[in-house]
């Protein structure tokens, strides 16, 4: 019998059947064959090679591989079709490859769970196994990335997604210390709480766990500032580059405000006693329609007594002594307020 691991490894999301765990043999007539239908239908046509004998003998398995009409990824896994593996199938191959208490994590578990805006390099299967367990050495027909760890457990996998899958704080924790830069890092944390797939006392949670992990002190540092009112990583980017390397004033982020027709709105960066309002400019600003709505609400704002500052994201990234100078003239300029 398998670990209660093994069990859940890869259960369909629509049928409760169990594509990886052998099961007494069943009297193969044509029931049991629509069972064995149903069963590749719902894990994608992967199983292990011990649950298909289940449904055939050792002989119909192997003329089934050996003819072509089926295939053989990886040791102890077939794969009931003879073209080249699907996304799910590569996904599920991956999972049952790397053994028990194997699971999908970092960027492949958070695209599952919703993440937009990272497809670079989507062909790599993030794979997170227990330190210790099960090796095979041949690897599958997959872009596979392998992680390890000695903190896996039943909590950190998600309880209803299939393939095994780690949480989604946990994906996006991990995607976070494995990213290839810093800035990417702080992409996939400010990303995740902007697109509301988790909360940010969650990621908090699974970092303070984590005493090892790559790049904590980046990942605290930026969960602070997206906690603080800073939901984009241009946001981010003017906080870090900006705000805090100019030593500016600290202002306002992410405040709310009720439009003249009563639509609520979200203004970037605010300085209230000074009446001063910055915008961070993404690309999509750049759209027609966008744009449109951006100068209308400059206007409202501006007919309410702001002054209005808007400056593109590169110019954070390659200009922000110029940035931060025309804001302190901006807030010299104001004698409301002396900072």
């Amino acid at each position: 019998m398998l670990s209660t691991a093994e069990v859940w490894l890869l259960t369909s999301p629509r049928l409760i059947v169990d594509c990886v765990r052998m099961t007494a043999a069943p009297t193969r007539n044509s029931a049991d064959q629509s069972e064995l239908a149903d069963l590749l239908v719902a894990c994608d046509g992967v199983l292990a090679t011990r649950t298909a004998r289940a449904y055939l003998s050792r002989g119909e398995l192997r003329w089934r591989v050996t003819s072509g009409r089926w295939q053989q990824p990886g040791r102890g896994i077939v794969v009931a079709q003879s073209g080249p593996l699907t996304a799910a199938q590569r996904l599920r191959v991956a999972v049952l490859w790397a053994g028990p208490g194997a699971a999908l994590a970092g960027l492949t578990a958070a695209r599952l769970q919703g993440l937009r805006g990272f497809d670079l390099d989507r062909e790599v299967v993030h794979v997170l196994r227990p330190v210790g367990a099960y090796k095979q050495t041949t690897r599958p027909p997959v872009d596979l990335k392998m992680h390890y760890t000695r903190l896996l457990n039943t909590d950190d996998i998600h309880p209803v997604r299939r393939p095994a899958q780690t949480r989604t704080p946990r994906s996006v924790i991990d995607a976070a210390a494995w990213m290839p830069t810093v800035r990417g890092a702080r992409a996939v944390l400010a990303a995740s709480v902007q697109q509301r797939l988790v909360r940010v006392g969650d990621l908090r949670s699974v970092m303070e766990r984590n005493t090892r992990m790559d790049r904590r002190g980046i990942i605290r540092s930026t969960l602070n500032d997206i906690e603080g009112g800073s939901h984009a990583l241009s946001e981010l980017d003017f906080t870090n580059l900006v705000i805090d390397a100019f030593r500016l004033p600290a202002p306002d982020r992410q405040v709310e405000r009720r439009d003249p027709s009563g639509r609520r709105r979200w203004l970037d960066v605010v300085y209230e006693p000074a009446r001063l309002v910055i915008e961070v400019d993404g690309a999509a600003h750049a759209d027609v329609l966008q744009y449109w709505d951006d100068m209308n609400r400059d206007n409202d704002l501006k007919l309410a007594g702001y002054t209005v500052l808007r400056f593109p994201a590169f110019a954070i990234r390659y200009s922000p002594h110029i940035i931060a100078a025309t804001i302190r003239r901006a807030l010299s300029a104001d004698s409301r307020e002396k900072f």
